[in-house]
């Protein structure tokens, strides 16, 4: 059976200082990441085998894989030369949706900001309503709208940030912005239109 896999980064652990630390990446990556795949794997090899499985299996399920795949898209999220604003259709839908780049990260800043525990901040493309979409999602999934496609991702939880801004997300949404890569977004917005 297949089975999941930590993606290596796109950049070496030290590539996105000064605004990620080399040891805040190593552990998010290395050690975060790695333990929603690895309990993803151990759950579905439960599965395979028959095992009686246990009230709220299917959550933990849920909350590994969505966990993987957020992750394996934010790292995506950020370059060590990002920072540049969107640009394209990509830049063309967010003025449609937002009215300005600078709207949609405040709304962003704002999703993060006020992320009660842990979760994160999405942007995700509406094929039926041919709009883009600001999300905050609980955990790793919560109460979403199927059939969306995620193009953006901010990490929301405190193992994200904390080594390096303590509890200060305005300043962990700061560094973040100098890193974004609105290029890959733009790829996987382009990816995601023509789909649908």
């Amino acid at each position: 059976m297949a089975t999941y896999q930590l993606p290596e980064l796109p950049y070496d652990y030290g590539s996105l200082e000064p605004h990620y630390s080399a040891e805040l990446l190593e552990l998010h990556h290395a050690k975060h990441h790695a333990s929603y795949v690895n309990t993803a794997n151990e759950l579905l090899d439960r599965l395979a085998d028959g095992e009686e499985l246990p009230a709220g299996f299917e959550r933990a399920l849920v909350f590994n894989v969505a966990g993987h795949h957020l992750h394996s898209l934010f790292w995506t999220c950020m370059s060590p030369d990002g920072g540049d604003p969107p640009d394209g259709e990509l830049a063309a839908a967010i003025k449609d949706g937002f009215g300005s780049v600078e709207s949609l990260k405040a709304h962003l800043d704002r999703v993060v900001e006020t992320t009660m525990g842990s979760g994160w901040a999405a942007v995700a493309w509406d094929g039926l309503g041919r709009r883009l979409h600001v999300l905050a999602v609980h955990d790793h999934q919560g109460d979403q709208l199927l059939g969306l496609s995620p193009i953006f991702v901010v990490d929301a939880w405190e193992h994200a940030y904390y080594l390096d801004h303590r509890n200060d997300k305005a300043g962990w949404m700061h560094a973040f912005w100098a890193m974004a890569d609105w290029n890959a977004a733009g790829q996987r917005f382009l990816a995601a239109t023509q789909d649908r």
